[in-house]
Protein backbone atom coordinates (compact mmCIF):
# COMPACT_ATOMS: atom_id res chain seq x y z
CA UNK A 1 0.00 0.00 0.00
CA UNK A 2 1.92 3.64 -1.09
CA UNK A 3 2.04 5.91 1.74
CA UNK A 4 -0.99 7.92 2.52
CA UNK A 5 -3.59 5.53 0.98
CA UNK A 6 -6.12 4.30 3.57
CA UNK A 7 -7.37 0.44 3.28
CA UNK A 8 -10.52 -0.07 2.16
CA UNK A 9 -12.70 -3.10 2.90
CA UNK A 10 -16.42 -3.86 1.70
CA UNK A 11 -19.09 -6.13 2.70
CA UNK A 12 -21.26 -7.92 -0.07
CA UNK A 13 -24.34 -5.65 1.38
CA UNK A 14 -25.50 -2.95 -1.21
CA UNK A 15 -27.10 0.20 -1.58
CA UNK A 16 -30.81 0.42 -1.89
CA UNK A 17 -31.44 2.39 -4.75
CA UNK A 18 -32.78 -0.11 -7.30
CA UNK A 19 -36.85 -0.05 -7.62
CA UNK A 20 -39.39 -2.39 -8.56
CA UNK A 21 -39.89 -5.74 -8.02
CA UNK A 22 -36.96 -7.11 -9.38
CA UNK A 23 -33.93 -9.86 -8.39
CA UNK A 24 -32.67 -8.07 -5.72
CA UNK A 25 -35.98 -7.69 -3.75
CA UNK A 26 -34.67 -11.50 -2.76
CA UNK A 27 -31.12 -10.58 -3.29
CA UNK A 28 -30.64 -7.58 -0.74
CA UNK A 29 -31.69 -9.48 2.80
CA UNK A 30 -29.32 -12.60 1.95
CA UNK A 31 -27.08 -10.12 1.52
CA UNK A 32 -27.55 -7.65 4.43
CA UNK A 33 -27.45 -11.19 6.85
CA UNK A 34 -24.36 -12.63 4.95
CA UNK A 35 -22.42 -8.88 6.00
CA UNK A 36 -22.94 -9.55 9.52
CA UNK A 37 -20.74 -12.70 9.77
CA UNK A 38 -18.05 -10.77 7.04
CA UNK A 39 -18.18 -7.44 9.46
CA UNK A 40 -17.39 -9.80 12.53
CA UNK A 41 -14.84 -11.47 10.81
CA UNK A 42 -13.23 -8.41 9.80
CA UNK A 43 -13.91 -6.52 12.93
CA UNK A 44 -11.80 -9.47 14.68
CA UNK A 45 -8.93 -8.64 12.15
CA UNK A 46 -8.72 -5.27 12.39
CA UNK A 47 -9.62 -5.06 16.18
CA UNK A 48 -10.89 -0.98 16.43
CA UNK A 49 -11.00 0.56 19.49
CA UNK A 50 -13.89 2.22 18.27
CA UNK A 51 -16.32 2.52 15.44
CA UNK A 52 -17.96 5.81 13.67
CA UNK A 53 -20.67 5.52 11.74
CA UNK A 54 -23.14 7.97 9.68
CA UNK A 55 -25.74 5.43 9.69
CA UNK A 56 -27.89 4.16 6.89
CA UNK A 57 -28.72 0.59 5.82
CA UNK A 58 -25.31 -0.23 4.25
CA UNK A 59 -24.40 0.34 8.51
CA UNK A 60 -26.48 -1.89 9.72
CA UNK A 61 -23.74 -5.05 9.87
CA UNK A 62 -20.68 -3.87 11.13
CA UNK A 63 -22.97 -1.91 13.83
CA UNK A 64 -23.92 -5.05 14.52
CA UNK A 65 -21.08 -6.83 14.89
CA UNK A 66 -19.34 -4.31 16.70
CA UNK A 67 -22.09 -4.77 19.39
CA UNK A 68 -21.84 -8.35 19.54
CA UNK A 69 -18.20 -8.10 20.29
CA UNK A 70 -18.20 -5.51 22.76
CA UNK A 71 -16.78 -2.86 20.59
CA UNK A 72 -17.84 0.68 21.11
CA UNK A 73 -19.81 2.37 18.62
CA UNK A 74 -20.81 6.28 18.03
CA UNK A 75 -23.31 7.28 15.57
CA UNK A 76 -23.63 10.51 13.99
CA UNK A 77 -27.51 12.10 12.33
CA UNK A 78 -26.89 15.10 10.40
CA UNK A 79 -30.59 15.67 10.25
CA UNK A 80 -33.73 16.50 12.61
CA UNK A 81 -35.29 13.88 11.38
CA UNK A 82 -33.21 10.45 11.19
CA UNK A 83 -34.21 7.88 8.27
CA UNK A 84 -35.86 4.26 9.17
CA UNK A 85 -32.44 2.70 8.61
CA UNK A 86 -30.86 5.54 11.10
CA UNK A 87 -32.84 4.78 13.15
CA UNK A 88 -32.17 1.11 13.40
CA UNK A 89 -28.65 1.72 12.87
CA UNK A 90 -29.15 3.68 16.41
CA UNK A 91 -30.51 1.19 18.75
CA UNK A 92 -27.39 -0.97 17.69
CA UNK A 93 -24.96 2.13 18.93
CA UNK A 94 -23.48 3.15 22.15
CA UNK A 95 -23.97 6.90 21.34
CA UNK A 96 -25.89 9.08 19.22
CA UNK A 97 -24.56 12.45 18.08
CA UNK A 98 -26.95 14.52 16.76
CA UNK A 99 -27.30 17.95 14.71
CA UNK A 100 -29.89 19.47 15.63
CA UNK A 101 -31.53 19.49 19.30
CA UNK A 102 -35.05 18.37 18.29
CA UNK A 103 -33.69 15.09 17.09
CA UNK A 104 -32.81 14.27 21.07
CA UNK A 105 -36.60 12.78 21.10
CA UNK A 106 -35.96 10.72 18.37
CA UNK A 107 -33.30 8.53 20.84
CA UNK A 108 -34.13 9.45 24.27
CA UNK A 109 -31.62 9.11 26.88
CA UNK A 110 -28.64 8.20 24.36
CA UNK A 111 -27.94 11.31 22.32
CA UNK A 112 -26.18 14.57 23.08
CA UNK A 113 -25.87 17.60 20.11
CA UNK A 114 -22.54 18.11 18.49
CA UNK A 115 -23.88 19.82 15.68
CA UNK A 116 -22.70 19.21 12.07
CA UNK A 117 -18.81 19.11 11.56
CA UNK A 118 -17.73 22.10 8.99
CA UNK A 119 -14.59 23.73 7.47
CA UNK A 120 -13.36 26.39 9.46
CA UNK A 121 -13.75 30.34 9.34
CA UNK A 122 -10.97 31.20 12.07
CA UNK A 123 -9.30 34.02 11.13
CA UNK A 124 -10.88 35.00 8.00
CA UNK A 125 -11.19 38.86 7.56
CA UNK A 126 -15.09 39.99 6.20
CA UNK A 127 -13.27 42.85 4.29
CA UNK A 128 -10.64 41.06 3.11
CA UNK A 129 -13.15 38.62 1.62
CA UNK A 130 -15.71 41.15 0.06
CA UNK A 131 -12.81 42.79 -1.72
CA UNK A 132 -11.92 39.39 -3.36
CA UNK A 133 -14.90 39.43 -4.27
CA UNK A 134 -15.15 43.10 -5.45
CA UNK A 135 -17.89 43.87 -3.49
CA UNK A 136 -17.83 47.33 -2.41
CA UNK A 137 -17.78 48.66 0.68
CA UNK A 138 -21.88 49.80 1.04
CA UNK A 139 -22.86 47.09 -1.42
CA UNK A 140 -25.04 43.79 -0.36
CA UNK A 141 -23.39 40.43 -1.88
CA UNK A 142 -26.05 37.61 -2.43
CA UNK A 143 -24.51 34.10 -2.70
CA UNK A 144 -26.28 31.83 -4.40
CA UNK A 145 -25.86 27.90 -4.58
CA UNK A 146 -27.15 27.02 -7.71
CA UNK A 147 -25.02 24.21 -9.69
CA UNK A 148 -26.61 20.83 -10.07
CA UNK A 149 -29.83 19.31 -11.05
CA UNK A 150 -30.46 19.31 -7.46
CA UNK A 151 -30.87 23.12 -7.59
CA UNK A 152 -32.62 23.58 -11.12
CA UNK A 153 -35.78 25.56 -9.50
CA UNK A 154 -33.19 27.58 -7.64
CA UNK A 155 -31.33 28.56 -10.90
CA UNK A 156 -34.59 29.02 -12.73
CA UNK A 157 -35.92 31.52 -10.46
CA UNK A 158 -32.22 33.52 -10.62
CA UNK A 159 -32.57 33.65 -14.18
CA UNK A 160 -36.05 34.71 -14.11
CA UNK A 161 -35.23 37.40 -11.08
CA UNK A 162 -31.16 38.32 -11.96
CA UNK A 163 -31.99 41.85 -13.46
CA UNK A 164 -33.63 43.29 -10.85
CA UNK A 165 -31.83 41.47 -7.99
CA UNK A 166 -28.89 43.37 -9.47
CA UNK A 167 -30.45 46.35 -8.85
CA UNK A 168 -29.92 45.50 -5.28
CA UNK A 169 -27.35 43.11 -4.67
CA UNK A 170 -23.58 41.83 -5.65
CA UNK A 171 -24.58 37.90 -6.99
CA UNK A 172 -22.10 35.44 -6.56
CA UNK A 173 -23.51 32.34 -8.23
CA UNK A 174 -22.02 28.88 -7.77
CA UNK A 175 -22.99 27.10 -11.27
CA UNK A 176 -20.94 24.66 -11.34
CA UNK A 177 -18.63 23.19 -14.51
CA UNK A 178 -22.27 21.79 -16.17
CA UNK A 179 -24.00 25.41 -15.16
CA UNK A 180 -21.59 27.13 -16.29
CA UNK A 181 -22.14 27.74 -20.27
CA UNK A 182 -26.27 28.79 -19.22
CA UNK A 183 -24.88 31.34 -16.96
CA UNK A 184 -21.96 33.20 -19.04
CA UNK A 185 -25.04 33.18 -21.56
CA UNK A 186 -26.95 34.63 -19.02
CA UNK A 187 -24.30 37.15 -17.91
CA UNK A 188 -24.34 38.11 -21.59
CA UNK A 189 -27.81 38.92 -21.26
CA UNK A 190 -27.80 41.31 -19.07
CA UNK A 191 -27.23 45.30 -19.62
CA UNK A 192 -23.58 45.82 -19.50
CA UNK A 193 -24.11 48.18 -16.40
CA UNK A 194 -25.39 45.40 -14.59
CA UNK A 195 -22.64 42.88 -15.82
CA UNK A 196 -19.95 43.34 -13.51
CA UNK A 197 -22.22 43.06 -10.83
CA UNK A 198 -23.02 39.07 -11.74
CA UNK A 199 -20.25 36.36 -10.85
CA UNK A 200 -21.29 33.16 -12.33
CA UNK A 201 -18.58 30.70 -10.65
CA UNK A 202 -17.93 27.19 -11.38
CA UNK A 203 -16.33 26.47 -8.01
CA UNK A 204 -14.97 27.90 -4.81
CA UNK A 205 -13.23 25.29 -3.62
CA UNK A 206 -10.37 26.84 -1.07
CA UNK A 207 -12.37 30.38 -1.44
CA UNK A 208 -15.82 29.15 -0.43
CA UNK A 209 -14.95 29.92 3.71
CA UNK A 210 -14.01 33.52 1.99
CA UNK A 211 -17.15 33.70 0.12
CA UNK A 212 -19.62 32.74 2.65
CA UNK A 213 -17.97 35.35 5.30
CA UNK A 214 -18.11 37.96 2.50
CA UNK A 215 -21.83 37.14 1.55
CA UNK A 216 -24.67 39.24 3.40
CA UNK A 217 -27.21 36.79 1.93
CA UNK A 218 -27.44 33.08 1.17
CA UNK A 219 -29.30 31.17 -0.93
CA UNK A 220 -29.59 27.60 -0.95
CA UNK A 221 -30.89 24.35 -0.18
CA UNK A 222 -31.78 23.01 3.48
CA UNK A 223 -28.38 20.25 4.17
CA UNK A 224 -27.19 19.37 7.54
CA UNK A 225 -23.79 21.16 6.33
CA UNK A 226 -25.38 24.50 4.62
CA UNK A 227 -27.55 25.01 7.71
CA UNK A 228 -24.48 24.39 9.93
CA UNK A 229 -21.93 26.76 8.12
CA UNK A 230 -24.64 29.94 7.51
CA UNK A 231 -25.35 29.39 11.28
CA UNK A 232 -21.28 29.65 12.14
CA UNK A 233 -20.90 32.36 9.61
CA UNK A 234 -24.10 34.18 11.31
CA UNK A 235 -25.54 35.42 7.84
CA UNK A 236 -28.89 35.56 6.98
CA UNK A 237 -29.84 32.76 4.54
CA UNK A 238 -32.66 31.85 2.32
CA UNK A 239 -33.45 27.88 2.31
CA UNK A 240 -35.38 25.95 -0.37
CA UNK A 241 -35.49 22.57 0.82
CA UNK A 242 -34.86 19.51 -1.61
CA UNK A 243 -38.25 18.37 -2.13
CA UNK A 244 -37.30 14.43 -2.14
CA UNK A 245 -34.77 12.28 0.34
CA UNK A 246 -38.06 11.76 2.78
CA UNK A 247 -38.49 15.50 3.68
CA UNK A 248 -34.92 16.10 5.54
CA UNK A 249 -34.15 19.15 4.19
CA UNK A 250 -37.61 20.39 4.76
CA UNK A 251 -37.71 19.58 8.28
CA UNK A 252 -33.99 20.98 8.85
CA UNK A 253 -34.99 24.51 7.63
CA UNK A 254 -38.68 24.57 8.86
CA UNK A 255 -36.49 24.11 12.34
CA UNK A 256 -34.25 26.75 11.21
CA UNK A 257 -37.02 29.12 10.50
CA UNK A 258 -39.09 28.44 13.66
CA UNK A 259 -35.87 29.82 15.69
CA UNK A 260 -35.75 33.16 13.32
CA UNK A 261 -32.77 31.82 11.79
CA UNK A 262 -33.35 31.56 8.22
CA UNK A 263 -36.21 32.28 5.77
CA UNK A 264 -37.66 28.99 4.39
CA UNK A 265 -39.19 28.74 1.10
CA UNK A 266 -40.15 25.63 -0.36
CA UNK A 267 -38.92 24.38 -3.67
CA UNK A 268 -42.80 24.38 -5.89
CA UNK A 269 -43.24 27.97 -4.60
CA UNK A 270 -39.77 29.75 -5.74
CA UNK A 271 -39.64 31.10 -8.75
CA UNK A 272 -38.29 34.65 -10.29
CA UNK A 273 -41.16 36.45 -8.53
CA UNK A 274 -41.12 34.74 -4.86
CA UNK A 275 -37.13 35.35 -4.90
CA UNK A 276 -36.92 39.07 -5.84
CA UNK A 277 -39.89 39.56 -3.04
CA UNK A 278 -37.66 37.72 -0.36
CA UNK A 279 -34.46 38.92 -1.75
CA UNK A 280 -36.21 42.54 -1.57
CA UNK A 281 -37.30 42.03 2.13
CA UNK A 282 -33.98 40.86 2.84
CA UNK A 283 -32.63 44.11 1.72
CA UNK A 284 -33.15 45.68 5.69
CA UNK A 285 -29.86 45.57 7.09
CA UNK A 286 -31.84 45.32 10.62
CA UNK A 287 -33.59 42.43 9.67
CA UNK A 288 -30.70 40.12 8.14
CA UNK A 289 -28.91 40.92 11.55
CA UNK A 290 -31.33 39.43 13.47
CA UNK A 291 -31.79 36.48 11.11
CA UNK A 292 -27.83 36.06 11.46
CA UNK A 293 -27.37 36.45 15.01
CA UNK A 294 -30.48 34.16 15.86
CA UNK A 295 -28.52 31.12 13.37
CA UNK A 296 -25.35 32.04 15.17
CA UNK A 297 -26.76 31.35 18.59
CA UNK A 298 -27.68 27.46 17.07
CA UNK A 299 -24.03 26.95 16.00
CA UNK A 300 -21.83 24.56 17.28
CA UNK A 301 -18.41 25.28 15.40
CA UNK A 302 -16.38 22.66 17.67
CA UNK A 303 -18.68 20.02 15.90
CA UNK A 304 -15.52 17.66 14.70
CA UNK A 305 -13.39 17.91 18.02
CA UNK A 306 -16.79 17.07 20.00
CA UNK A 307 -17.25 14.26 17.73
CA UNK A 308 -13.15 13.28 18.17
CA UNK A 309 -13.07 13.56 21.90
CA UNK A 310 -15.99 11.01 21.94
CA UNK A 311 -14.31 8.64 19.64
CA UNK A 312 -10.94 9.16 21.58
CA UNK A 313 -13.07 8.73 24.84
CA UNK A 314 -14.87 5.39 23.73
CA UNK A 315 -11.65 3.55 22.17
CA UNK A 316 -9.80 4.58 25.72
CA UNK A 317 -12.53 3.29 27.63
CA UNK A 318 -12.66 6.51 29.33
CA UNK A 319 -15.82 8.50 30.78
CA UNK A 320 -17.52 9.69 27.80
CA UNK A 321 -17.54 13.29 27.66
CA UNK A 322 -21.30 13.45 26.61
CA UNK A 323 -22.18 11.72 29.91
CA UNK A 324 -20.17 13.41 31.93
CA UNK A 325 -20.69 17.17 31.22
CA UNK A 326 -17.41 17.86 29.81
CA UNK A 327 -18.63 17.75 26.13
CA UNK A 328 -17.87 21.60 24.45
Amino acid sequence: MADGELPYYQLVVRSLRSSGADLHLVLDPLRLAASVPQAWRLLGRLRPAAIFTTGGYLALPLVTAARARGIPSLLWEGNVIPGRATAAVARMATRVAVSFPPTLDAFPGRSFVSGTPIRSFAGIDRDASRRSFDVGADDRMLLVFGGSQAVARITAALEAGLERLLADWTVVHLAGAAGMPAALAMRDRLPEGLRDRYQPIAFLTERMADALVAADLVLGRAGSSTCAEVAAVGVASILVPYPHAAGHQQANAEWLADQGAAVMVLNAELDGERLVAEATALRDDERRARIGEAARGLAVPEAARLLAEELLAMGEGRPLPSLSGTAG
